[in-house]
């Protein structure tokens, strides 16, 4: 039996779900400006799961570096998120939020 297609997804399951609270703290104490943050690690994460030879690790590095870009999306969206009262404001920057 092969099992790599089920542990890619796992994995990326993992991911995803790692992600999700971590956009959340991360606009809640730094805001908007760490998004380059996840983009020098989307990058990093993309160009090493091009260079590495096992295919299992390749994946889950080309899924992280994906999930790092995509994470530049959604910070923003928390933000929005944050303005409209669905998740709580950090009272320290009450000023980035107007």
């Amino acid at each position: 039996m092969n099992y790599i297609g089920l542990v890619v997804a796992v994995v990326t399951f993992l991911i995803v779900g790692l992600f999700h609270p971590i956009v959340i703290k991360c606009e809640y104490y730094f805001g908007t400006r760490c998004w380059w943050v996840f983009a020098l690690a989307g990058v990093l994460f993309v160009v090493a799961s091009l260079l590495v030879g096992n295919a299992v690790v390749g994946s889950i590095l080309g899924v992280s570096g994906c999930t790092c870009l995509w994470s530049i999306f959604e910070i923003f969206e928390q933000k929005k998120r944050v303005q409209k009262g669905w998740f709580p404001m950090n009272p320290k920057r009450k000023n980035d939020y107007m």
